[in-house]
């Protein structure tokens, strides 16, 4: 390498917006609480009795967390009783745009790793697009492929 080459700087992930993926995948109720905004449902009252199993501790956890990174907004209106209602932010919308090819690329990736073969070796049918026939199913096997992104 001369004296006049460029050296490249090592790349590295992007800190915060690697915490705050990880940080939603890590709480089971975000995604859940992004479908209840999409419909309409932004009151915690409602989430909590539109979802078996969500409490209000872990929706108020939830909501927090998301209140903290920007993804939702808290809107409070003054009066009686107090009434409080969620929305998605602009920034919001963007990052749930990010996990929805996220989720996308899972499915890209399932298709991949999964396949179904008849005895000759040929591929049937990949992924999760419903059951094979019953003929099918009694001729084949289900394979996993070799790549280290099929766990």
């Amino acid at each position: 390498m001369t004296g006049r080459e460029k050296k490249i700087s090592r790349v590295s992930a992007p800190e915060r917006s690697a915490r705050m993926v990880e940080a939603i995948y890590g709480c089971k109720w975000s995604l859940t609480v992004y479908r209840l905004l999409a419909n309409g449902i932004n009151r915690p009252g409602e989430m909590v009795r539109s979802v078996d199993g969500l409490t209000t501790k872990v929706l108020n956890d939830c909501l927090r967390k998301n209140l903290d990174f920007g993804i939702i907004n808290r809107v409070a209106y003054p009066e009686i009783p107090p009434r409080v209602e969620y929305e998605i932010t602009a920034f919001g919308t963007k990052f749930i745009r990010i996990l929805d090819q996220i989720e996308s690329l899972q499915g890209e990736i399932e298709a991949k790793c999964w396949m179904f073969y008849d005895q000759s070796g040929s591929a049937l049918t990949c992924g999760a697009p419903g059951p094979l026939s019953s003929s099918q199913a009694g001729n084949c096997e289900k394979r996993t492929c070799d790549s280290p992104l099929c766990l």
